[in-house]
């Protein structure tokens, strides 16, 4: 996965942490949990605040 794969990166965040509210996850710790995910192999350095905004996004969409 990278950074721009937001859904799938969503969906692996809430098989992860299905007992987390994403609405509430900050974004130094959404950008550590997308960098742990097995299969995540971007840049760290890639990331921006528009990205994680739209993990964040599609993660709510996905746990609603």
């Amino acid at each position: 996965m990278r950074w721009t794969d937001v859904n799938d990166i969503a969906i692996e965040l809430y098989e992860a942490h299905p007992d987390v509210d994403p609405q509430y996850v900050n974004f130094v710790d959404l950008r550590n949990w997308v960098l742990a995910l097995e299969g995540f192999e971007d840049d760290a350095d890639r990331c921006g605040e528009k990205i994680l905004e739209g993990i964040q996004m599609a993660w709510m969409e996905e746990a609603s």
